[in-house]
Formats: structure tokens, sequence, C-alpha cells
């Protein structure tokens, strides 16, 4: 009787380790996702700026390695920190590269909601609009700041953006802005132009916003492609993911034709989804794996 207790008790603190154990190490994985502040002159009125930084387990143990880097953008109204709070980002991570599924990669969360929500630049006085230097700050700023301070590549191949919603139509604009700054565009849902959407009706800041995002709007810029950017165009990979009963939907299928149109190579993902955050995870792996394949062309 006692050796069976004894039995069940050694049993049952083997599985209270292994729970705690497990714990810890997700614990750990948590933790990798840094969120930190850089200095800052671009942005009015602002001396530091927020983004968080995942830095895979090796970045510590090889010194002399320098990692690709996937610029991640959250969608409007959200934060730097949504991809690791809601997202589950450096569990995903590290499951895929412990897994062997990918190597490793530094992936670097802006933030583009404090002070104003846009990741535009935007003209004074023009639709309302504060003075905000937003793309000026992204490339001048905060892609140097992060190659200079973190083992990262810093050529085309070594780079990668990606974003969700408002994210996801910035991303797609600085590949249509910068093609020679990025091997991969991964849109999500991209908010590309402006909708009449409800909630937004009672933000006061809207107008000026769905202007600036007219004047970037990507699918307008390809369509009027000259021969010089159709060419930088198609030595990017472009990759639009959305849901089939996602607002965006028209919206991302007219990027799709203005691709077509101009014989700029594309792959599209289509699957029952709406504008959420189920949506979002669902992609995140196919993302990370095609980042680390193009990446992996130049390692």
């Amino acid at each position: 009787m006692y050796l069976c207790s004894k039995q069940k008790e050694n049993e049952m603190n083997k599985t209270m380790f292994a729970f705690a154990a497990s714990l810890l190490i997700c614990f750990v994985a948590e933790a990798k996702t840094m969120s930190l502040k850089m200095p800052c002159k671009l942005l009015n009125g602002i001396t530091e700026r927020d983004y968080s930084i995942y830095l895979p387990d090796s970045y510590e143990r090889d010194l002399s390695k320098r990692h690709p880097v996937l610029y991640l953008l959250h969608g409007g109204g959200g934060s730097h920190t949504d991809w690791e709070r809601n997202h589950r980002l450096s569990w995903t991570l590290d499951s895929l590269i412990a897994g062997g599924f990918i190597r490793d990669m530094i992936v670097v969360c802006p933030e583009a909601n404090q002070q104003n929500m846009m990741y535009f630049n935007a003209e004074k006085g023009e639709k309302g609009a504060p003075d905000w230097k937003y793309e000026d700050y992204f490339f001048q700023e905060l892609i140097p700041y992060i190659e200079k301070t973190y083992r990262a590549r810093s050529d085309k191949a070594g780079r990668a953006i990606a974003g969700f919603s408002m994210g996801g139509g910035a991303a797609t604009v600085y590949g249509v802005h910068h093609p020679e700054e990025f091997s991969l565009v991964y849109d999500i849902s991209g908010y590309l132009r402006s909708q009449p959407l409800e909630f937004l009706k009672h933000d006061p800041s809207a107008t000026w916003r769905q202007w600036v995002i007219d004047q970037n709007n990507p699918i307008q810029h390809i369509e009027k492609g000259r021969s010089e950017e159709i060419e930088a165009w198609k030595t990017v990979e472009w990759r639009v993911a959305v849901g089939d009963h996602d607002f965006t939907l028209e919206g991302n299928m007219d990027l799709v034709k203005a691709f077509r149109e101009k014989g700029i190579p594309y792959s599209l993902h289509i699957d029952s989804g709406v504008h959420d955050g189920i949506w979002v995870q669902s992609c995140l792996q196919d993302l990370f794996r095609r980042a680390d394949r193009k990446f992996s062309q130049t390692r």
C-alpha cells in the first residue's frame, strides 16, 4: 500500500515537474520579444519611439552571425506589442525554428499608433493632417538604427516586410515606394484605400488619415507605373493573403489585378476568414516560412 501510494506520488511529482518546465519554456520564449525604445528626431515632438524585437536563441550564441530581418507592422488602433500579446510571436517562431522548419531571423515590430495612427508621411494642414513624417522615420531612422544596434543584415535579400490591415497596406506601399529595400512583401488583409467604415464615422482624425491613405494608394501607383518601376517591382516577391469575408477583399483583388496587368509575379491566398486575429494567426506560419525561404537563397 505504501509503495503504491509512493509510486503515485512520484508520478504526480514528475507530472508537476513537466508542467512547471513547460511553463518555464513558454515564459522564456515569451520574454524573447522585448519592448524597447529608440531615439527619434523625424516625428514631430517625439524624442523616443517604442518598438518590439524578437531575437532568436542563436543571437547570443554565435556573435559572428548577422541575421535577416522581418519588419512586421501592426493594424490600425493596435500596438507594436500586439504581435507578442495577441499572436504569440515568440512561441510561433521558437516552435518553427526548434522543429527545423525555418532558420533563425530577427523580427522587428514598429509602433505606429502612438500620437498619430499613420504609417505614411502627412503634410500639415492637408485635410487637417498634422506634421507627420512616419515613412521618413521608418527608412531614415528605424531601419538604420536596427542595423547599427543589432547584428542585422543590411541588404535587400536579408530584409522582408509584412503587416496586417493598416500595417498590410503600409507594407505594400513601402514595397512599392522602396522595392530596393525588401526581398519579400507579405500583405495580410491590407487596407489599401479608403473605405466608408462605420467605426470611422466618430473618429475626428479619420478624414485626414483616409485622405493620406488614398494619396499613397499602391493600386493606383502600380497601374500608372513606368517601365523602370515595373522592373524594380518584379524583383520583390509579393504575397497577398485575405479572407473571403474580409472587408478588404475587393481592394486586395484590385491589387492582384494591377499586378497581373503589369506582369508582376505574385502569389495569392484566399480562404474562409474575416478581418480578425484568427485570420492573422492562420497566416503567420506561412509568412515566416516564406521569409525564411527568401532569406535562405542568400545565407
